[in-house]
């Protein structure tokens, strides 16, 4: 009966488990997105049952049924039932066992609150059960037996009373196997005991057999279950916790709508982002929450498409209708049905996508960008010219490409160091982007190279004029961190179509243009014309065989004496560096010291011209010096100090009679650096000096600072220095003054004439250097020169005639209002040879149309038969490197040279 009774018992829970587990999910995905919906509820009942959100085991390991108090009414009912059915009063103890009985049944709650508190052990909670469940049962039985007995009745007439009380016992008791032994053995075994009969006895020995048996399998299976429901609950409060939190620190959220697409539910993530709150967005339509109108139609039509076809849909990036930030959501979602197949609405999650879309757009930029100015990078500026040169209309696919190479930019990186660059770098982009402005797209190459590509139809004149602009602009000083910096640049200008027709013709042909600028002196433009390919083809031969003599004895020094104006002997020389190139003969240093400069030769070069003229000079007199040249590059060098010094000590040189020859270039960069590597050469005890002063970018400011011990007076301001209203003499004695102040001798260069020697010795020049005293010689014949004695002896023309162009041009001369034709054979800045005029008496005066939009007076100093000479009354205008402007227009300069050659 007890075993039925509990297989009774435990059939509900079988069948509630079995339907259950019919409507859990059946997949760990479907329990993920329906676990989150039921959030709200499962947080609800966790705070009530657990605050700390941990399993209740204490509540679970009680042993007492609060509900055992309602035995205490049934035994009552009993009671009067039976005595009902038996008329009979009942005896006194068997009254006072049944008054017991329903007593300690009523006591139920006050022996439960003493479990609570003063019961620890399981074991104990144990045998608080059974007694408080046995005893009072066992007391009914036996009050009710001997009652009935007491009547002269048979047992027999209150079995179905004890039958049905110990059935109420069992139900109250539910599926609590121990509980229901202990009631049915306790009850029967008050009925046993009453009776006293082997049978009654036999019958509760196996009964209560049966029920040890059956309480401990039930205790097992209790275990088990209970365990399996622990775990159970541990499994749903972690998973509520992980989504909780992976809610809160803005992994994602979840959604929900209804079959219209109303919002049923939304994770509090999405309201707190739309500064609104959740019971706000209940009931919405879902595209309220996210901004259509900056989305692009497809994203929209992708959206309305889903919810109307009912599909699933993954990885939808939607902007948020966030009032202010802009923040993109990656939306995810899947129809979801009814048993029946009824169509209940949408179910989904989200995920910010702002940072994603942030690092993708910046990974783009990257792509497309410099990340140092902010320009258009080289594949950027790649795929510009390609979209040109591949336009659909022919006439779109014109364009001009401007390819740019900042001057002494490895200068400024070298001295100042790489975050000096860069700022500079930054400057030099903004001045660009602000000269070329809209007419076209600016964007760097790499390191100091820039390109402007300049889309449509350009005249040269306008380009050239761009070009000069650029340039101007970005040559201006810079400051970089309180320094004064001063840089140039050249340009390269190709057209498209003229010049190519392809991406990569067109940067070849404007990289040609820009190399064509940089031999030309730097500082200028090129337009591209075809005859560059063999120009640097040649630059590349030039190159090669430069190493080549670099490395095998190819290069040899001559030395220029430098004579005191006032003793007129030899003081010392200067070195100049001579190439004699095995198959093109002597080499200009105007044609390979570029090249040296742009290809890194230059300090090994420098090097090498260092410790030759130190071995040179070891084997002169004491009294001469040498000097030699120091480029620009060579003074950035830290190491110089170290190259002088074993150069020195190699030769056994006294320091003193070493001079190095330093340009005004390398204060372009006024910088510690620059002090100190003065400071480093003084120590050693060199001399220093300050040469070609005046044609660079002079500054009084350097002058107190730096050590100098002469000042070297270029040539160009001794040249025409002589002729009448020339202000070059004025010049001199200015710095000659400059020079007595400070205490540093003075050398004038490039003196060819003896009026220029008187001029510069009466100006108070303390030496002079020229062909007036001495062409540059080698080194046997500067050995032999010094072996007869140091006095040098003036040998030249009295006076400088002006440099004179062999020319061949039709001219148009007009005289007393009549014109003639002539054409010029020779011209010089003051004067021309004409031919093609018959006896023209000296003193006639002319108009000459020299050339268009030039014209000039002069006049007859002589004529033989159809030839004569005339004297301009003006002398022309001629550019930097003495040139008549009007027959070589735009005429570069040429200027920054290192190791140099003098005058011829």
């Amino acid at each position: 009966m007890v075993a039925q009774q509990a297989r009774q018992v435990r059939e509900p829970e079988d069948v509630q488990g079995l339907r259950a587990s019919e409507l859990a999910p059946k997949t760990p995905a479907a329990q993920a997105q329906m676990e989150p919906l039921q959030a709200p509820r499962s947080r609800a009942i966790s705070q009530v049952s657990s605050p700390s959100r941990k399993p209740a085991r204490a509540d679970i390991a009680l042993q007492i049924v609060p509900n055992w108090i309602l035995m205490a009414p049934t035994m009552i009912g009993a009671a009067l039932l039976n005595g009902v059915a038996i008329a009979h009063l009942p005896r006194v103890v068997d009254a006072l066992l049944i008054i017991i009985a329903i007593a300690a049944a009523a006591l139920t709650p006050a022996i439960a609150g003493f479990e609570r508190r003063h019961v620890r052990r399981s074991g104990h909670r144990q045998v608080l059960k059974v007694a408080s469940v046995s005893i009072p049962m066992a007391l009914f039985g036996i009050g009710v037996s001997g009652w009935t007995a007491s009547a002269a009745l048979a047992n027999v007439d209150s079995i179905g009373l004890l039958v049905i009380v110990s059935s109420l016992a069992t139900l109250i008791l539910n599926r609590r196997i121990v509980g229901i032994v202990s009631a049915q053995v306790g009850l029967w075994g008050g009925v046993a005991l009453q009776v006293g009969s082997f049978g009654s006895y036999f019958a509760l020995a196996v009964g209560v057999i049966v029920g040890v048996y059956l309480s401990h399998k039930q205790s097992r299976a209790d275990a088990l279950e209970e365990n399996r429901l622990l775990e159970r609950e541990r499994r749903q409060v972690r998973a509520e916790e992980i989504l909780n939190d992976y809610e809160q620190t803005g992994q994602g959220w979840f959604w929900e709508t209804d079959r219209r697409g109303a919002v049923v539910y939304v994770s509090h993530t999405v309201a707190h982002v739309l500064e609104c709150n959740v019971d706000d967005l209940v009931g919405r339509p879902m595209a309220d929450l996210f901004d259509m109108s900056r989305q692009g139609q497809e994203n929209e039509r992708t959206l309305a498409f889903h919810f109307t076809a009912r599909s699933a849909f993954a990885d939808l990036a939607l902007r948020a209708a966030t009032p202010e930030e802009e923040r993109w959501w990656s939306l995810s979602g899947r129809p979801i049905y009814d048993s029946f197949g009824n169509f209940l609405g949408y179910r989904g999650s989200g995920s910010d996508l702002t940072e994603k879309r942030r690092s993708a757009e910046h990974a783009s930029r990257l792509a497309h960008y410099d990340s140092l100015t902010g320009l258009a990078n080289r594949f950027q500026m790649s795929q510009t010219l390609e979209k040109i040169l591949s336009a659909p209309n022919l006439s779109h696919r014109a364009c001009a490409v401007f390819l740019l190479d900042l001057d002494r930019f490895k200068q400024v990186n070298d001295t100042m160091g790489h975050p000096a660059g860069d700022n500079l770098l930054t400057q030099v982009a903004k001045r660009l982007e602000r000269a070329v402005g809209q007419v076209g797209r600016v964007g760097r190459l790499g390191g100091d190279e820039f390109q402007v590509v300049l889309p449509g139809h350009h005249q040269r004149e306008d380009l050239a004029q761009l070009a000069r602009r650029v340039i101007n602009d970005l040559s201006e000083p810079y400051s970089i961190d309180s320094h004064r910096v001063v840089i140039g640049v050249s340009v390269g200008i190709a057209l498209s179509p003229d010049d190519g027709v392809t991406s990569e013709a067109i940067i070849r042909n404007a990289d040609l243009a820009l190399y064509a600028a940089k031999d030309g002196g730097r500082g200028r433009h090129h337009f591209y014309a075809s005859d560059l390919h063999s120009d640097a083809e040649e630059r590349r031969q030039l190159e090669q065989d430069l190493r080549d003599a670099l490395g095998q004895g190819g290069l040899e020094l001559y030395y220029q004496p430098v004579v005191h104006t006032s003793t007129e002997r030899i003081t010392g020389f200067e070195a100049l560096l001579r190439w004699r190139h095995p198959v093109r003969g002597p080499m200009s240093p105007a044609k390979f010291i570029p090249i040296a400069e742009d290809s890194g030769l230059i300090t090994q070069i420098g090097e090498w011209a260092l410790r030759t003229a130190c071995r040179d000079l070891a084997n002169w007199p004491e009294a001469v010096r040498v000097a030699v040249n120091v480029s620009p590059l060579q003074f950035a060098n830290p190491n110089l100090p170290a190259v002088i010094t074993n150069a020195l000590a190699s030769a056994q040189v006294n320091p003193n009679r070493l001079e190095l020859e330093i340009t005004e270039s390398v204060f372009l960069n006024d910088d510690e650096g620059t002090d100190a590597m003065f400071a480093s050469l003084k120590r050693i005890g060199v001399r220093l000096a300050l040469d070609d002063f005046g044609t660079g970018y002079s500054s009084l400011g350097y002058l107190k600072k730096a050590p100098f011990d002469k000042i070297k007076i270029d040539q160009s301001f001794v040249r025409g220095a002589t002729i009448t209203g020339s202000r070059n003499g004025a010049i001199i004695a200015s710095i000659v003054s400059l020079a007595e102040a400070l205490g540093m001798e003075t050398t004038a260069e490039g003196v060819e004439t003896l009026d220029e020697l008187d001029l510069v010795r009466m100006l108070g020049c303390s030496h002079v250097q020229g062909y007036i005293y001495e062409k540059p010689l080698s080194l046997a014949q500067a050995t032999e020169t010094l072996r007869v004695g140091t006095t040098a002896i003036a040998k030249g023309p009295r006076a400088a005639r002006a440099v004179r162009h062999t020319l061949l041009r039709k001219i148009v001369l007009e005289h007393g209002g009549q014109t003639y034709h002539g054409t010029i054979r020779n011209i010089s800045a003051t004067g021309a040879l004409v031919e093609g005029l018959w006896n023209v008496p000296p003193g006639t005066i002319f108009r000459i149309m020299l050339a268009e939009g030039e014209m000039a007076t002069a006049t007859a100093r002589w004529c033989q038969e159809d030839r004569m000479g005339v004297e301009f009354s003006s002398p022309l205008e001629l550019d930097q490197n003495g040139r008549i402007t009007f027959i070589t227009p735009g005429a570069p300069s040429n200027s920054g040279r290192s190791l140099k050659q003098r005058s011829a």
